[in-house]
């Protein structure tokens, strides 16, 4: 190691501790420990210039350790991204910094995704190297390799823990995605102490068994033997690979090799220590020798150099496929779909009852006529999510080109690869399963809500119109806990146009995920329905006063019922307003003009009608108002049989109306 490069990683070991210290919160430990491997990765190995962040062609690195932001943050600011200052090391941890707890995307400049839950990073590194792959094939051609770029995933002992990773890196390995190379920072320490009270396996041996190419780098701060694994894993093009790098965590510090250096600042006392060993002023903080800086700034003008070519190939690849230009400009045009709004052949439909959960497969295969990017798949539910498009392929190790995604029984890591998908940009993934998985689903989707990712969820069999599986399959609180999600739409449409709407606002959002919640039973088509469904909630069928006597709300399935309900009421010379609410998220944000003329507040009498919990309906029907709604989970048996059970009738609703009037 040459005494630059002992200088460059010994800075980034002081600007973290410094942080941590300032902060008087944090993680020293991985930034001491794992400094040499990243400081190696990022200065002679991965492509990546800081004066273009976002350079289509970039190699992406993903900190799966985000407790451990203070190492990322240090490598930023040495190589000048974002112009992210000592000022700004400063602050870390502090309110509205540049530099938070953990990293979160779209916020600092240079960090590709939002780290916090241990194992998301490494399935969202997935997501982006099956994103470079699928690209590669749709794009690259002999002489023009315009997609050709790694995705490096850091990552520790807490990472390997996590089920997420066994999940996605078990599919990278079927997929043999030889772009994707994972930086495992091996300490055996974990907040409780040694990992043998809970972690003994080989991890080399599972990830060789998942089909990765496994190396291992016994001394950590050896940058000779990382840069010889990096090369090694980069040589093999068939396989992912996992390079364990073996290092002390807190390394340099009194702290060296013990638990507490995982998530306490060190002491002031320590960091002096520290300072001491490796050789840097004690009476600086954020001290950085000249020398690095400059040291710094002629790797970047490398990494200029390697972007500049790139472009100049691109410019040559545009003139010798035009073609493949307009495509890819279609691939990253963030406002592809908008016109569909008006395309009346995107909005027809089949005047039959049909399950929206068909309607969502009808949809999708028009949407991938009309988006190229457009990507997906399930946790092996296809068939009964209905999200398979037709003719265009697998994507498999065989064939990156396919843009149908097969992501096995693996909900979880499903969701955080398809976070990854869109994060590489130039895609619109969605992904699928059934709604009482969404259990599964939801800390991934939290993270999509977080970042601003604008992927779709089709979650199917969304009520217990399931039915005969019972009350495991049958979601109840689901509809409640994602609609409880800050920036997360939930749709729930009651027909073919309502779910053709749903479909409209997902693939034109551009910061909010989209959830599509779809029956399995055919439910009618209605008169009434309409694109103000893109309000969340209108009138579906009106009353024939200008005020009502009552007003029903539901969505979904239970709007049919609703609409019975009023038909019976009027008999009874009960005037009756029906308002279609598939999306809460939707209305809520409407004006209050809109909102006061869809649910005016001198009409007490409200009923709710879904087949979930009522939680979240009280401030649509108020004090006076009641709500037929599952009070308890659900049973088996035919799914008529539990609808009457359960409530869900005409005869209920005209009821639980009359008991409000």
């Amino acid at each position: 190691m040459s005494n630059i490069d002992t200088l460059s990683v010994n800075s980034l070991r002081v600007l973290a501790a410094d942080a941590v210290q300032k902060a008087n919160s944090g993680h020293p430990g991985l930034p001491l420990g794992a400094a040499a491997m990243a400081y190696e990765l990022w200065a002679n190995h991965m492509n990546h210039n800081p004066k273009d962040p976002k350079w289509s062609n970039r190699d992406r690195f993903i900190l799966s350790g985000g407790h451990g932001s203070a190492l990322l943050y240090s490598l930023l600011h040495l190589f000048g991204y974002g112009n992210l200052s000592t000022k700004d090391l400063a602050s870390f941890r502090q309110l509205d910094s540049l530099t938070p707890g953990h990293p979160e995307y779209g916020h600092t400049v240079g960090v590709e995704a939002t780290t916090g839950p241990l194992g998301a990073g490494m399935a969202m590194a997935v997501g982006m190297a099956m994103a470079e792959a699928h690209l590669a094939a749709k794009f690259n051609k002999e002489g023009y390799p315009v997609v050709d770029h790694y995705t490096f995933a850091l990552g520790g002992d807490g990472c390997m823990m996590e089920g997420i990773s066994y999940e996605s890196m078990s599919l990278a390995g079927t997929l043999g995605l030889g772009k994707l190379i994972v930086l495992y920072d091996s300490n055996k320490i974990s907040i409780e102490g040694n990992t043998d009270i809970a972690f003994r396996e080989d991890v080399s041996k599972r990830f060789e068994a998942f089909g990765f190419q496994t190396l291992v780098v016994e001394d950590g701060n050896n940058l000779e033997e990382i840069s010889a694994a990096i090369k090694a894993a980069k040589a093999d093009t068939t396989r992912p690979t996992l390079i364990t790098v073996k290092t002390k965590i807190g390394f340099g510090s009194p702290r060296e090799g013990m638990a507490s250096a995982h998530g306490e600042p060190l002491g002031a006392d320590n960091v002096i220590a520290l300072k001491e060993k490796l050789g840097f002023p004690v009476d600086k903080d954020f001290y950085v020798p000249e020398e690095v800086y400059q040291h710094i700034e002629e790797i970047n003008k490398k990494s200029e150099k390697a972007e500049a070519e790139w472009n100049q190939m691109f410019a040559q690849y545009v003139k010798a496929y035009p073609e493949l230009k307009e495509l890819w400009d279609k691939y990253h045009d963030e406002n592809i779909g908008e016109d569909l709004l008006e395309n009346q052949e995107f909005w027809a439909f089949p005047d039959k009852p049909e399950a929206t959960r068909n309607l969502s497969g009808m949809v999708i295969n028009r949407i991938k006529d009309l988006v190229p990017g457009f990507v997906g798949g399930s946790a092996d539910l296809s068939p009964s999510t209905k999200t398979y498009m037709k003719d265009e392929g697998d994507f498999s190790k065989e064939d990156y080109s396919g843009r149908n995604l097969h992501f096995g029984v693996r909900e979880l890591a499903m969701t955080g690869i398809g976070n990854g998908l869109a994060l590489h940009g130039g895609l619109k993934p969605f992904v699928s399963t059934f709604f009482v998985f969404s259990d599964y689903v939801k800390p991934m989707a939290r993270l999509s809500a977080i970042m601003g990712l604008p992927t779709t969820f089709v979650l199917t069999h969304d009520s217990i119109g399931v039915g005969e599986d019972g009350p495991t399959h049958e979601p109840v609180e689901q509809l409640a806990m994602l609609r409880s999600m800050p920036n997360f739409t939930v749709f729930r449409p009651a027909d073919a146009t309502e779910t053709i709407a749903g479909w409209y606002y997902a693939i034109t959002s551009k910061k909010t995920p989209t959830a599509l919640v779809l029956t399995r039973q055919n439910l009618p088509q209605y008169a009434g329905s309409s694109k103000e469904a893109l309000k969340g909630g209108y009138v579906i069928a009106p009353s024939e006063k200008e005020v009502p006597d009552a007003i029903i709300i539901a969505s979904g399935s239970e709007v049919e019922i609703s609409v019975k309900a009023k038909e019976e009421l009027k008999k009874e010379g009960i005037d009756v307003r029906v308002v279609s609410m598939p999306s809460t998220d939707l209305f809520d944000k409407q004006s209050k003009e809109y909102k006061e003329k869809v649910l005016p507040k001198n009409v007490r009498a409200r009923v709710a009608v879904e087949a979930a919990a009522d939680f979240g309906w009280g401030k649509y029907v108020g004090l006076d108002g009641a709500t037929v709604t599952m009070k308890s989970f659900g049973a088996s048996a035919p799914a008529g049989e539990l609808f009457k059970k359960f409530g869900f009738t005409t005869e209920n609703v005209v009821a639980t109306v009359k008991s409000v009037l």
